[in-house]
């Protein structure tokens, strides 16, 4: 059985697989056909009216050969077609059939069956002619004492509709259902007599809650939501009835229903900023996260704790639940749990991120037990950059975390073990008391690693920050370990020469006779086909590194053994020593070059590794004071400014998003109506000019007023001519999901429009949600009409359609107007965003779908065509101001941007404008564009393309 709230018409499901009957077939399967021919024929009547048609000479033949018939299929369809059929003649007066429908209908709500009386009373809320309702009061009365629950809850919400549109109706409603809520027993029942009251009478809603305000609890979640509802309007409208209430909503958080626990705590909230109910309902609310498995339930209530947390007020409160936010962890959602540490991360304190960090730790080390799942690595590194932020923000626990992030370098996992190194380095830059207790664990852990990008940034900082002539020894000796014996290559012909021999001797020692099935002898070996490759395994790691042809990592070990030869030779002044340290590093250059050019390894050297080497030997041997301040302090100092950099830009972006900025200053003057200076008419002073300029300002306060372009005007499209019988125009207001177009639909004839309709269709990734209904306009008149479309991706979209209208007397075919096309700007979806460079990166590698777009323009500025294209496609420069700044005939910059989907847009813009150009030459170069879906990057290219040709075309 359908529920009250659904409408009945959804039941039926219209199918026309044939071609729309005449008025004459339609009449003699009305009026000859058995049932089933009947109701396929009411079907069709149905579906034809809906699309506009009409059949005035079919009314009676449904009076009297459909309506006397008991079938229920026909009876919900004849529901439907009531609701839907003209009921007046053009001048607003009833038909005269209508009484015998009336009739029918006061039958139908005295019928027996309880299905019939409700869909009856549900189609009754749906008929907005009072003369039609008038006789059946007195049925609809009789209706709230039938024994059946769905035929009471059917009544009371019949009467609800009729009082609210034809009060005179029923003048005694409010009086009738207090009566009868204080007499009910049944749920829905109650919880639809209690809503109406709350719409038409809240003094009897609350008289009614005041004697069972004890019993909350005991009622239904339906009833208990309603009640809510009450409490919230009441409190906000009268303050004072807080204290009588408040209680009630305390008693609500302890609902069995979520539903009721989340409406009652998120009422709570606004009723009262006490701590005791800001803690109660962030406690309900961590629960429900909990406790709830649908993942977007999860992350609605996060975001709920999110603007909790926004207010100043409650913040401290909230920091005393972190340990509780944090039990959310045990979600498997990656962005629940991405939410939960950014959430956890803004309320710890250093009361409790001792305990956080043992939690987190706890965290870490649930992940190495579980297997490598997709979410797992980036889980781990949640919570590495979780801990890294920890430290940064409280140095004193930085010594806890170090060793367990240290753990992380020799991790098959390079996301985590890079985050890791990253906060190594800020780390060791930034608290100088750290550095001994880091360079020594990286030194364990350096032999483990066994990823090249890891082994090579471990390998620069420890080159960077061992100062001391013990952790310069230390480092030394691990980088022969990991080298192994060198030269490297008389050392791999030596074991390739020894294996082979080797080799041969186990083949001929380990053969032996077996017999087989047909009485001859055979000889079997006991090699395996993989015995070879035992000792590429065991190779040392930067020797294997090498021996794959990555021969970067080599010229990296070349820039740090010449810091930590010209670090040595200032800390120790004994000759021979310096000469044999210097010697042993230059001799391992010189092995990985001759490694490079002999062809052992898979790949040969490059030329920019070979001059890296080679330059390090220069400077090696040179010893140049000027060469040494390069490789040991500038360095150091080049990394000072970067970190500097990436804290004033996260400072930015922080400040950016900031939602608690103060709209009014402190000093700011108040204005005082009744203060204001009198004019000669008796009015306040200027305040035509003052309501002009709050109607017309933005936020920013200042005088000036705004270009019209800028307002809500700029985004009305004209889809019809000046000239057409019918203009019309839309105003489209885009809401994250949802378009809604409000159009405009002006009769310009002296004729009466009947039935017209806008029909509507898309093409892309949009969906109608429904269709507009038809309207009649008188001659000269307008109306508003208005569509929703869904959007389920960033994708260009148009929308195209018709107006379709029937002229009042004419006997001609319907008339159509055409619409211009509605473009959806795919810029309403996407917003500026951030990543960091490993991300950019790692996502760049990642996506599939790659457009490039040739540069095209007439401007004549590097910058200024960079600023052009930030503005048209509102992504986000990622490449530091400093870094493209200056004058230069080329630039190249990352941007990036995500739309309101999640979906990631990655662009690389290199430009480019030679010496020898003139000043009027166009700047000329490609954008490439990546992307997760091709639609994405196909739609940001057609939007930079069409960028373009505008500017050139506005500067031509």
């Amino acid at each position: 059985m359908a529920s009250s709230e659904q409408p009945c018409y959804t039941l039926i499901n219209f199918n026309m697989d044939v071609e729309p009957p005449n008025e004459m077939t339609l009449k003699n399967d009305i009026e000859n056909g058995d049932t089933k021919t009947r109701t396929e024929a009411l079907k069709k009547l149905i579906y034809m009216i809906l699309n506009g048609e009409k059949f005035p000479g079919l009314l009676m033949s449904v009076i009297r050969f459909l309506l006397p018939m008991t079938d229920h299929t026909i009876k919900k369809l004849l529901l439907i077609f009531w609701e839907i059929v003209p009921k007046t003649h053009p001048d607003g007066k009833l038909l005269q059939e209508m009484i015998l429908v009336c009739d029918a209908y006061r039958k139908d709500l005295q019928h027996p069956n309880e299905f019939i009386r409700g869909s009856t009373l549900r189609f009754l809320c749906k008929l907005k002619e009072p003369e039609l309702l008038e006789p059946l009061m007195p049925a609809i009365r009789l209706c709230l004492e039938h024994r059946h629950s769905y035929v009471r809850r059917n009544a009371v919400m019949a009467i609800f509709t009729i009082y609210k549109n034809f009060d005179f109706l029923i003048p005694d409603a409010p009086e009738l259902i207090h009566t009868f809520l204080e007499q009910e027993q049944d749920a829905s029942c109650k919880r639809n007599a209690f809503m109406m009251l709350i719409h038409v009478d809240q003094d009897r809603a609350l008289d009614y809650l005041s004697t069972c305000i004890d019993q909350i609890t005991s009622f239904g979640d339906i009833l208990q939501l309603v009640i809510v509802e009450l409490v919230y309007k009441v409190c906000h409208a009268n303050p004072s009835e807080r204290a009588r209430f408040i209680r009630c909503i305390y008693n609500l958080l302890q609902s069995s229903s979520p539903a009721v626990r989340y409406e009652a705590a998120g009422t709570l909230v606004t009723l009262s900023s006490a701590p005791t109910a800001i803690k109660a309902a962030a406690s309900c609310y961590i629960d429900l996260i909990i406790k709830e498995s649908d993942n977007n339930v999860k992350l609605i209530v996060l975001d709920r704790l999110v603007a909790l947390r926004e207010d100043s007020a409650h913040e401290k409160v909230l920091q005393e639940l972190v340990m509780d936010i944090l039990r959310v962890l045990s979600s498997s959602d990656l962005e629940v749990r991405r939410k939960t540490l950014d959430l956890a991360m803004d309320l710890v304190s250093s009361r409790n991120v001792e305990e956080m960090v043992l939690v987190l730790k706890k965290e870490v080390s649930k992940t190495h037990n579980v297997g490598e799942h997709e979410d797992t690595g980036k889980y781990r590194q949640l919570l590495v950059r979780t801990l890294h932020s920890c430290s940064v923000k409280f140095p004193d626990v930085a010594a806890q975390v170090i060793p367990l992030l240290m753990e992380f370098l020799s991790d098959t996992n390079e996301l985590a073990a890079a985050d890791v190194l990253v906060f190594v380095r800020e780390a060791i830059q930034r608290f100088e008391q750290l550095k001994p207790l880091i360079v020594t664990k990286l030194l364990e852990v350096f032999a483990s690693i066994r990823t090249v990008k890891i082994h090579r940034a471990a390998l620069w900082i420890l080159g960077e920050y061992c100062t001391t002539s013990d952790e310069i020894q230390s480092l030394m000796n691990e980088i022969r370990n990991s080298l192994g014996e060198i030269p490297i290559v008389d050392d791999e012909m030596r074991k390739a020469a020894g294996e082979d021999t080797e080799e041969e001797s186990v083949v001929i020692s380990s053969q032996k006779r077996q017999l087989t099935e047909m009485g001859t002898y055979a000889t079997q070996s006991a090699l395996s086909a993989a015995a070879p490759k035992k000792e590429e395994e065991t190779r040392p790691p930067l020797r294997s590194f090498l021996m794959d042809g990555d021969f970067f990592v080599g010229a990296s070990l070349a820039t740090v053994l010449t810091k930590l030869a010209l670090r040595f030779i200032e800390l120790n002044k004994n000759p021979k020593q310096q000469n044999s340290f210097l010697a042993e590093a230059m001799l391992i250059m010189a092995t990985v070059i001759h490694l490079g050019k002999s062809g052992l390894a898979k790949n040969n050297i490059t030329d920019d590794d070979l001059d890296r080497i080679a330059m390090c030997l220069r400077v090696v041997a040179d010893r140049h004071s000027l060469m040494s301040d390069v490789f040991t302090r500038d360095c150091r100092n080049s990394l000072q400014t970067l970190i500097l950099t990436k804290q004033t830009e996260e400072k930015e972006q922080q400040k950016g998003s900031d939602k608690k900025l103060v709209s009014v200053q402190a000093d700011d003057p108040i204005n005082f109506l009744q203060l204001m200076a009198k004019t000669d008419n008796g009015g306040t002073e200027d305040q035509l000019t003052m309501s002009l300029s709050l109607a017309t300002m933005g936020t920013t306060g200042k005088k000036e007023l705004h270009d019209i372009s800028a307002s809500k005007l700029s985004k009305v499209t004209q889809l019809t001519g000046f000239s057409d019988p019918v203009y019309a125009e839309a105003y489209i207001n885009i809401n994250q999901y949802d378009i809604v177009l409000d159009v405009l639909i002006v009769n310009q004839t002296a004729d009466t429009l009947q039935a017209c309709s806008l029909e509507l269709a898309t093409l892309g990734d949009l969906k109608l949600v429904e269709k507009p209904q038809p309207m009649t306009l008188a001659p000269h008149d307008f109306c508003n009409i208005k569509a929703n479309v869904k959007v389920a991706s960033t994708e260009n979209g148009i929308i195209f359609g018709n107006i379709v209208y029937d002229v009042s007397g004419a006997v001609n075919d319907r008339n159509v107007v055409v619409l211009n096309d509605i473009h959806i700007d795919i810029m309403d979806y996407i917003i500026p965003a951030h990543c960091t460079d490993q991300e950019f990166r790692s996502m760049w590698a990642e996506f599939e779908w790659e457009n490039k777009v040739t540069v095209n323009t007439n401007i004549t500025d590097l910058h200024d065509y960079l600023k052009h294209v930030l503005k048209s496609t509102n992504m986000k420069c990622l490449t530091p101001e400093k870094a493209i700044s200056g004058e230069c005939g080329f630039m190249a910059a990352n941007l990036y941007a995500r739309s309101i989907f999640g979906e990631d847009a990655l662009a690389n813009v290199s430009i480019e404008k030679p010496a020898s150009a003139t000043p009027e030459t166009p700047v000329s170069g490609h954008i490439r564009i990546r992307a997760k879906s091709q639609g994405m990057a196909l739609s940001l290219g057609d939007k930079i393309n069409l960028s373009q040709k505008k500017d050139a075309g506005s500067k031509a």
